[in-house]
């Protein structure tokens, strides 16, 4: 990621959105977000085992940060970039069915920098989520966790940060270099962000819903964010940046993404007084997300894609850069092993598929677990990733048969897993190491068929690209 250090530096990821389990059509809760960085950092997938005997230290590759660990470590899942294992997990869900999702890139205001400015050694995005989800057993002990270490070792950059487990769904938000809040997200509501600090009211009596760093409100008073005697505090406006890029770069993602889920809710595209937690007009299903994480103000006179326009003010919420998105999903009426799924895309969500990762999982197919940062044919990522190259050289011509052929994968895929967690169920109890097994040989099957499907999907469309530049440039006889 960037340094983060001055709010007017390009913005680099990303996009969240979390559902409460009384917003979604089947009673399961979500927290997903878009990684959007750089499209040559091919992802893979990892899996560790619990352990007594863990690493005793942190020793970031790719900043100044390190921390002691706990001895015990908690088995996890993670989505790493290819030259830092180890590193930058990104999602997942570990062995006591606590996901996290890490991070939102945000940003704090001059002012709240200047009183509490970022740590040159501190917390940074690549450490938190392999420091923080191997060791907690609860969405709320990692909040707290995650808390407790920006409060001892400050921030070295601005994020967010959601935590999800069969309970609690939870979402921090630095304010500065030692300062925090994390908001209970509503049962009965959704919140979207892109990139900007979206929390507003904050009861620090309330310990049910709000949990915060001791002294953010006093702080923001004494150095001159907050003047009690005009209101109530407000934490957006006592600690985040506001305003230039955001207009065109943060809030059309939320504008947008909450028209698409509220289309009752009118509200003015240019001003950030979107709320921070919305109510759906009907139920969101995952149908809903993956379309949400596809979304580029589709056939509108922003859809940058439509008109081949890469100047586009008005930033999407899929890009072309985006390394992976994820849907992490938790049905607390399932064993965690089937209730937990990270629902996961590799590179364009708009032209990738969307594949479940379930919790139980002992291992995924080589392809998914290796790659480097060129091209090659073996490489789960770049397989995906040639698809959505090829379909953004003609997005108009292209992108429809992707589209139809992943559409076509993922209904077939959602059938399948019906029945297979039927199946598991039927098995579990009394034969419980026959379901692992049942688990893991449909998850190798769903996942290879995937890559089946890419590759007859690249020749075909490499098959059209042929066509059409002989077309272009025939010079036929006379």
């Amino acid at each position: 990621m960037e340094n983060c250090e001055n709010a007017t530096t390009a913005k680099s990821a990303c996009t969240s959105i979390i559902a409460g389990r009384k917003q979604t059509d089947d009673g399961s809760m979500i927290s997903a977000r878009s990684e959007d960085l750089n499209a040559t950092l091919a992802k893979c997938f990892e899996i560790y085992e619990d352990t007594d005997n863990g690493p005793a230290e942190f020793v970031a590759r790719d900043s100044a940060f390190r921390c002691q660990l706990p001895p015990g470590r908690l088995g996890y899942k993670a989505l790493a970039p290819y030259h830092l294992p180890g590193h930058w997990g990104s999602a997942g869900f570990n062995s006591a069915g606590v996901g996290m999702s890490s991070t939102e890139t945000i940003f704090s205001s001059d002012a709240a920098l200047k009183a509490d400015p970022l740590v040159g050694n501190g917390l940074a995005e690549n450490s938190i989520f392999n420091v923080v989800l191997p060791y907690i057993h609860s969405a709320r002990e990692g909040v707290e966790r995650l808390g407790a270490m920006i409060e001892k070792y400050g921030s070295a950059e601005g994020y967010g940060i959601s935590f999800i487990d069969s309970g609690e769904q939870w979402y921090l938000e630095t304010a500065a270099g030692h300062r925090w809040l994390a908001c209970r997200i509503p049962e009965d509501m959704y919140f979207v962000t892109g990139n900007q600090s979206r929390f507003r009211k904050y009861n620090p009596d309330d310990k049910e819903n709000f949990l915060a760093s001791h002294d953010l409100v006093e702080f923001a008073a004494k150095n001159g964010l907050y003047d009690p005697e005009k209101g109530e505090f407000d934490f957006h406006e006592a600690y985040s940046h506001d305003g230039g890029g955001d207009v065109t770069y943060d809030y059309p993602r939320v504008w947008g993404l909450q028209k698409m889920f509220t289309p009752s809710l009118k509200q003015d595209i240019g001003k950030n007084t979107f709320p921070v937690f919305a109510k759906a007009d009907r139920p969101i299903s995952l149908a809903m997300v993956r379309k949400a994480f596809r979304y580029h103000y589709d056939g509108t006179d922003h859809d940058p894609y439509l008109h081949n326009n890469p100047k586009e003010p008005y930033r999407p919420v899929s890009i072309f850069r985006t390394t992976q998105t994820h849907i992490l999903q938790v049905r607390p009426w399932l064993p965690k092993e089937i209730g937990c799924i990270n629902h996961v895309a590799e590179g364009m969500a708009d032209l990738g598929v969307f594949l479940p990762l379930y919790q139980g999982v002992k291992s995924f197919p080589k392809p998914y677990c290796e790659s480097k940062g060129t091209s090659d044919n073996s490489s789960a990522y770049w397989r995906f990733r040639k698809v959505q190259t090829l379909g953004m050289v003609n997005y108009n011509a292209y992108a429809p048969t992707i589209k139809e052929t992943y559409a076509k994968l993922e209904a077939e895929n959602d059938e399948r897993c019906k029945e297979f967690e039927a199946e598991y169920m039927r098995t579990v109890n009394a034969q419980p190491w026959h379901a692992g097994d049942l688990l893991q040989k449909f998850s190798d099957s769903i996942l290879n068929h995937a890559l089946e499907v890419t590759d007859a999907l690249v020749e075909e469309l490499f098959t059209k690209l042929v066509g059409d530049i002989q077309k272009e440039y025939l010079f036929h006889g006379a």
